[in-house]
């Protein structure tokens, strides 16, 4: 028993040493469990690749492990490099009858240990589930000491894809009931691990494991007998695993990997190698060129990752984590290009090859593309297009908010700070900081006295080495930000050189949106016509006034290929819908069978894959062949027709000599981009984009449909309107500006609501001011707001507020002349130049409203006139004016205005538009539209209510008033007509079907009269009779 002890104390000690060594191995790559793929054992052949079924497998044995797990992962890995180095020593010298070896002696040395001790658990994971099916692949039969160790050595610089991969080869041996690993097991193995260089190559030389297994299978035959557990190598595998190691030495790898099995594989002494892969039809000398080439492209994205964080070893791991290098960035192409700002770019360049205060920061609007500019330098230095001074340098965008987050405790920010900037100054100069929002530097880690006090912000951290010039910044705000924050610290500042960014023209933003079209067009997968990249830049500049280019054009691009694509593929008929769901599953099969090497399900997917192909192009084209019905051609429908987009045109691939569906590119056109701005800016869409020449020149008719009589004022209104949309007005102003003046109730606000709906789209898109709430010389804040520090200062402002959120529109300013004057001096910058500046320092733009004031001055006189008394050449109360009187009363009423404003603000006015009084016949023209009001009531109770033209005259007669206008004929209609119903309905609960007629009596009193069938009121009329003669039927009830 001492002489045991004494031989297995060096043996134990060894093995201490071994487990210490892998122990260290996996705490440093993690666990194999968590990095490894698990495998179905059923799924990989008897026991599974990486395991076996039972305990190993179950959760509970897992859970059971605990905070064991960790020493498990160790003693397995030790266990497993131990098994795999006797399995190595004990070789097979002579082959007796086929499968069978001639010497093999099992032992019960470590292997038996694992098998039978508590390490099988599932919870001691390696290369799967568990580690027990793979140690006990190996039949180790007790070496020497010195042979075991060296086999022990070799396996340690083995990684676990190579380790992998000889295990694959031993439950090849299994598979096929050989106790042996030879060669061409091992070349299974290698193509088995599909994760690894070795597969990939193999894979691109067409080779396929289920081939492979059949041509050795072929080869070798199928063994008989029962397959011992212990299973070793022949000579010929033990020499090609000796022949990697040497393979990776003269490839400068300490590592053996799957590529160095494989080149040695392909150096086979015996010839059994090649004589497979001729079989496979692959030629065994251009196997090590594209091993060659997969290892140095690996090489490369190691030295590039390195190159990244500043070299091996992670010398910039702090700048890795909290930036992002645009350099890098550029050079793989993953930003946009920049498009011009050769000037900024220029100047940027120019501050950088300062000594000191070598900090350029970008001042900007947001959206103007001051983050572009700095994403541009970092193209140019990772294409060289730079001077020498800055070749090899890289730009790092520094995000603040990441390097704050997460600090705790008093001093961790300053810390990762100024790791940042160590690991700038280590860099000898070569890395650039780029600091977005920059302003956000000033008071970033600072507690101030809430937390501790003491502690120094981000600026006050960095101020010193951008004196010095060691470190370089590049920053980026905006023109308020950066005086609200920079400026304050007049020592920030000065490191800092402005450079200025203004918002591009549009000519510019053109070119930059052709610029990045590509790779809009790839995202959504259609084509951007030339026009429709201009009119996204026109219309975003003429309609999207609270944003800057070139942010609102590309937003513009991009939202409009979005709607494109989604409407394209809701104009798929629903069958054809329906068949590209099933082929999309079809094409998931296919793949999935592909993978699972089944390859007569995968051609059975295919031909399912064309004929469903072929049946959504023929539903595509029955649809667009199918005839639409035919539509209403009513005025609205012509205006909708007008303004609708025009159909997609598209751009088709050329069909395969295989009949398959061909997706066909939908073309993004003018039209597209005008309706999402519509959506936009609430602007109705054939408002901007149709051509509204005919439509304008209807303007009269169309307000003559409200508004009836006032000749001159409508015909002015809409001269004024076609001038302005026709583009013959200056661009910095509004699109047009009245004052209505003129008696009351003789149409001035029907008619600002008649245009509101007849320009605007509908009639609430009118901001309406009554001037007689700002009376008073303070309530002038109430149109642009408070100043700050008075009560109000965050609430909003009635004018500049309500022009923001809808900046097409009409604004009222109803009864201008009550306003305190004020008032009219705010007017006068908007009448002039579009534009009003509120008190939070946003300035508004007027240049798409409409503006009209209605004033009563002037009334007065023509009151007098009226009247007969005001000497304005009327004759008492006459129905109709004549030219010259018109002509005169409007001399009067300019005369009243010019003493009241002053001149500046009447000469802004593009015209003053007098109203005359209403006739009688206008007055009734004027009754019939109130009664088609009080038609439309009734018709939605089921009520027909008919009117007699006796009645009608009484209601004109009594209505009729020339000094008050039509105001006194609304009170007449309420009188004699709604509240007669109201009483008779009353009385009687009206039923549906039910006529109601209203007519006069002998005394001329109103009377209603209702009965269920339609009367006939075909007799003549008298005096004395009460029968209607003729009875006016509503025509738009």
């Amino acid at each position: 028993m001492k002489s045991r002890s004494q031989l297995m104390s060096p043996r134990v000690a060894a093995l201490v040493l071994l487990l210490g060594f892998t122990g260290f191995y996996t705490f440093v790559l993690g666990s194999p469990r968590a990095n490894l793929p698990r495998q179905d054992p059923e799924a990989s052949g008897v026991n599974g690749i990486n395991g076996v079924k039972g305990e190993g497998n179950s959760k509970d044995a897992a859970d059971a492990i605990g905070k064991s797990q960790t020493l498990a992962h160790c003693l397995g890995f030790g266990a497993a490099l131990l098994a795999l180095a006797k399995s190595f020593a004990k070789a097979v010298p002579l082959r007796g009858k086929r499968g069978q070896a001639v010497r093999s002696t099992p032992s019960s040395g470590f292997g038996g240990l694992w098998r039978s001790g508590p390490l099988s658990s599932g919870g001691s994971s390696f290369l799967g589930s568990s580690m027990a099916g793979s140690v006990t692949v190996a039949a180790p039969t007790a070496p020497k000491r010195g042979a075991l160790s060296s086999m022990t050595m070799m396996f340690e610089r083995f990684n676990e894809k190579a380790i992998k991969s000889v295990m694959l080869a031993q439950e090849e041996s299994r598979r096929l009931n050989h106790n042996f690993v030879d060669v061409e097991m091992l070349l299974v193995g290698v193509i088995a691990e599909n994760s690894s260089i070795a597969a990939k190559v193999m894979r691109k030389m067409g080779v396929q494991l289920k081939d492979v297994k059949r041509i050795i299978q072929e080869q070798l035959g199928q063994g008989e007998g029962p397959v011992k557990v212990e299973i070793p190598f022949t000579p010929e595998a033990k020499q090609i695993l000796e022949n990697c190691v040497a393979e990776a030495q003269s490839l400068n790898s300490n590592a053996i990997d799957t590529a160095h099995i494989l080149l040695a594989l392909c150096k086979d002494p015996s010839g059994k190698i090649q004589k497979c892969l001729e079989k496979l039809n692959v030629d065994a000398k251009k196997i090590p060129e594209e091993i060659i080439k997969e290892l140095q492209d690996k090489d490369e994205k190691v030295a590039a990752t390195q190159q990244a964080k500043g070299g091996p070893g992670g010398k910039n791991a702090t700048l890795e984590e909290f930036g992002r290098d645009l350099t890098k960035a550029a050079a793989e192409g993953m930003m946009d290009p920049l498009v011009g700002r050769e000037a900024e770019i220029e100047r940027t360049i120019q501050i950088l090859a300062r000594r000191q205060k070598n900090n350029p920061v970008l001042i900007g609007e947001p959206g103007v593309g001051k983050t572009a500019i700095a994403e541009g330098l970092a193209y140019k230095i990772a294409t060289s297009d730079v001077p020498e001074m800055l070749e090899g340098k890289r730009i790092v965008q520094l995000d603040l908010a990441m390097l704050l987050a997460g600090t705790k405790y008093r001093g961790e920010f300053e810390e990762r700070l100024k790791n940042v900037i160590k690991e700038v100054l280590d860099s000898e100069r070569n890395i650039i900081l780029m600091i977005d929002e920059i302003h956000t530097l000033v008071g970033a880690g600072g507690t101030g006295d809430g937390g501790g006090g003491g502690a120094i912000d981000a600026a006050n951290i960095m101020k010193p080495a951008l004196s010095r010039g060691e470190l370089q910044v590049i920053g980026a705000t905006t023109n308020e930000e950066y005086r609200k924050y920079v400026e304050k610290d007049k020592a920030l500042e000065r490191r800092f050189q402005p450079v200025k960014v203004p918002e591009p023209t549009v000519e510019e933003t053109v070119q930059i949106l052709k610029g990045l079209a590509r790779k809009y067009e790839a995202h959504h997968k259609l084509r951007y016509s030339e026009e429709a990249l201009e009119a996204c830049v026109k219309l975003a500049s003429q309609y999207v006034q609270d944003r800057y280019l070139p942010d609102k054009a590309i937003d513009v691009m991009d939202e409009t290929g979005a709607r494109v694509q989604l409407r394209q593929n809701a104009d798929i008929p629903q069958e054809a819908f329906e068949a590209k769901k099933e082929l999309r599953e079809m094409e998931a099969k296919k793949e999935d069978a592909v993978r699972a090497q089944n390859y007569e399900e995968a051609g059975k997917c295919k031909e399912e894959e064309i004929k469903l192909k072929k049946k959504i192009r023929k539903l595509i084209k029955e649809a667009e062949e199918r005839p639409e019905e035919p539509e209403p051609t009513t005025a609205g429908a012509v205006q909708a027709a007008s303004a609708a987009p025009v159909v997609q045109e598209t751009t088709t691939v050329v069909e395969e000599e295989e009949e398959e569906f061909v997706e066909e590119i939908p073309v993004v056109l003018e039209a597209d981009v005008a309706q999402v701005v519509s959506k936009w800016t609430g602007v109705p869409v054939e408002k901007v984009s149709s051509d509204e020449s005919a439509r304008l020149v209807q303007l009269e008719e169309i307000l003559h449909d409200r508004v009836i009589g006032q000749e001159e004022a409508v015909t002015a209104v809409a001269k004024a309107v076609r001038r302005a949309r026709s583009g013959l007005k200056n661009p910095n102003r509004p699109i047009a500006s009245f004052i209505f003046c003129g008696p009351t109730g003789v149409g001035k606000t029907e008619l600002c609501k008649a245009l509101s709906a007849a320009y605007f789209g509908k009639e609430d898109s009118m901001i309406r001011l009554d001037m007689s709430e700002f009376m008073e010389r303070h309530t002038v804040s109430k149109l642009i707001g408070s100043p700050p520090g008075y009560v109000g200062y965050d609430e909003e402002s009635q004018l500049t507020d309500g022009v923001r959120r809808r900046p097409y529109s009409l604004v009222l300013f109803d009864e201008v002349e009550k306003a305190h004057p004020d008032v009219f001096n705010l007017c006068l910058q908007i009448l002039e130049d579009g534009r009003l500046t509120d008190s939070k320092g946003r300035t508004v733009s007027f240049k798409n409203t409409l503006i009209i004031m209605t004033s009563n001055v002037g009334a007065k006189n023509i009151e007098k006139g009226l009247l007969g008394g005001g000497g304005l050449g009327f004759s008492g109360l006459e129905d109709d004016v004549d030219t010259s009187s018109y002509q005169r009363l409007k001399t009067v009423v300019h005369d009243e205005l010019k003493n009241f404003f002053r001149p500046e603000f009447l000469n802004r006015l593009d015209e003053i538009i007098v109203f005359k009084s209403l006739n009688k016949q206008e007055v009734a023209q004027i009754a019939e539209l109130e009664f088609k009001k009080v038609f439309k009531l009734t018709t939605e109770k089921g009520i027909k209510l008919l009117l007699t033209d006796r009645f009608k005259v009484k209601v004109v007669d009594e209505g009729f008033n020339p000094v008050y206008g039509a105001r006194p004929l609304r009170r007449a209609i309420t009188r004699l007509l709604e509240d007669q119903l109201a009483e008779s309905f009353l009385e009687m609960p009206a039923t549906e079907g039910e006529n109601v007629i209203v007519d006069l009596d002998n005394d001329a009193q109103v009377r209603v009269l209702r009965q269920q069938e339609e009367p006939e009121l075909n007799g003549q009329s008298t005096e004395s009779e009460s029968t209607p003669t003729k009875v006016a039927e509503p025509t738009a009830a």
